[in-house]
């Protein structure tokens, strides 16, 4: 999760409750977390603004836990989920929740698998009872499978495949990593879909989808107490489950700059760079990640940014250009540069005059006010962010799924504030270099009828 976004074994019914430990934000709404008998983990944000509340499940299982032959299955169950249980008919689950006035999806990334719904806060009890239902009772039938898989797969040719950024993006990835997960799709790659059965989601399921392996986040117009009352009733009498042990996946040193090339129907050529960075493992003594974040709102920020300024208004080089950068992430991470050239200029043009821009930085840091700048968005960001409940709670669910703690939240704000322009300086210039570097080139092939592909039948998840 992009900062620039944002910002003992017990018995199976007990509940070890830790609200003395609740926080509160800066508007004063408590947060309270608790953690059931079996392992699932409870927090509420409470927000009284609205009579809403949103709930989010989050199961600490993405494309970064497959094996190789089965890389999409992560996304696959997620399809799956809203394929009925013994209880709830196949197409039951979204109209249940429709015909409440409410509104629910669901999402898979490389760390994790979140589904939310958004209501009434009188209907809490249904999304809960329905969550319940299918963590521990969905039935995948081969039928629905057979018919689903289809569904992704087109939503892989359309999302990805006939999308060049999309295309150039999986392929650096590929390329940049040779022992991580992070190298393959999160959707997977075609010959595993077409290969995968519905006993590979089978397996899936049994070995993630378990209390004890989920975060419940609830934020809108409820109590701790009441949602606390409402986890034990419909999740407190399932049964926990042992988990996979997990294997550290260090990626090997990179030796050189990688580079390749990618074909795809396209109007313009672009450029995709990746420089492999550290991200965010101890968020009080970490002081790296905080930099880069600055790095790249320095770069990328707004108008008046680095990379805009320079490469698009003063040298006219750039049609667009940006950077990015994800601190939180349970695999390794990277620092991303993407450009397409200004009409007349090329490829190659483009790349000299962002690693020029680089080699600025690292050699001549950043100023006081760009420095104040930065920061200044990063704070207004999430003051004006966190008036949303749905971010609120994607925001503590994607910590939490990726290992760190919603408590961080606030830390990471302010150890972000207490960057120094020489640290900034420091991180480009020990980590946007060469050895780190990988590059992808977009040649682009002629479009064919210019006609795009039609919407996915089927497909309503965010992917």
């Amino acid at each position: 999760m992009s900062r620039r976004a944002l910002l003992t074994r017990i018995a199976c019914c007990a509940i070890v409750a830790l609200a003395p430990a609740a926080g509160a934000d800066a508007a004063g709404s408590p947060t309270r977390e608790y953690t059931l008998g079996n392992g699932l983990k409870v927090i509420v944000k409470e927000d009284h603004r609205a009579p809403v509340v949103v709930s989010m499940i989050w199961y600490k299982a993405g494309s970064v836990d497959e094996l190789n032959g089965t890389t999409g299955v992560a996304h696959v169950l997620e399809h799956m989920m809203f394929k009925g249980t013994h209880k709830v008919p196949a197409g039951e689950f979204s109209k249940r929740i429709a015909e409440a006035g409410g509104r629910d999806n669901a999402f898979t990334s490389n760390d994790y698998t979140a589904y939310f719904q958004t209501l009434q806060k009188s209907k809490l009890p249904l999304a809960l009872e329905l969550e319940a239902d299918r963590m521990h009772n969905l039935n995948l039938s081969r039928a629905e499978f057979q018919k689903e898989i289809k569904v992704v797969m087109e939503e892989r040719r359309m999302r990805t495949e006939d999308r060049p950024s999309a295309l150039m993006f999986e392929q650096l990835m590929a390329t940049a990593f040779r022992g991580n997960p992070y190298r393959a799709p999160v959707i997977g790659w075609m010959n595993d879909l077409e290969n995968m059965t519905v006993e590979d989601a089978r397996d899936w399921y049994r070995r993630w989808y378990t209390p004890n392996n989920a975060v419940l986040v609830v934020v809108g117009d409820v109590t701790g107490a009441e949602v606390l009352r409402l986890a034990q009733r419909y999740f407190g009498k399932l049964k926990p489950r042992a988990l996979p042990a997990r294997k550290p996946q260090e990626e090997p040193p990179q030796r050189g700059i990688r580079r390749i090339v990618v074909k795809a129907p396209a109007e313009l050529p672009s450029v995709l760079m990746g420089y492999r960075v550290p991200v965010l493992r101890d968020p009080e003594r970490d002081w790296e990640p905080y930099a880069l974040d600055v790095l790249s709102g320095a770069l990328d920020g707004n108008e008046a940014a680095r990379l805009p300024r320079a490469l698009v208004r003063e040298q006219r080089i750039a049609a667009s250009v940006g950077s990015g950068y994800d601190d939180t992430t349970r695999g390794p991470g990277m620092f991303y540069f993407s450009a397409t050239p200004s009409e007349g200029r090329s490829v190659a043009d483009l790349e000299s005059a962002l690693r020029a821009e680089i080699e600025r930085i690292a050699r001549d840091g950043i100023t006081e006010e760009e420095l104040t700048r930065v920061k200044a968005q990063v704070t207004a960001a999430q003051v004006f962010q966190r008036d949303s409940m749905m971010f609120q709670a994607r925001q503590i669910g994607a910590l939490e799924a990726q290992g760190y703690s919603y408590r961080s939240i606030d830390l990471q704000l302010r150890k972000l504030n207490e960057v120094t322009a020489a640290q900034v300086q420091q991180v480009a210039a020990r980590y946007l270099i060469d050895d780190g570097l990988t590059v992808a080139v977009l040649d682009p092939q002629p479009l064919e009828g210019g006609k795009r592909r039609p919407a996915v039948p089927g497909v309503r998840h965010d992917g």
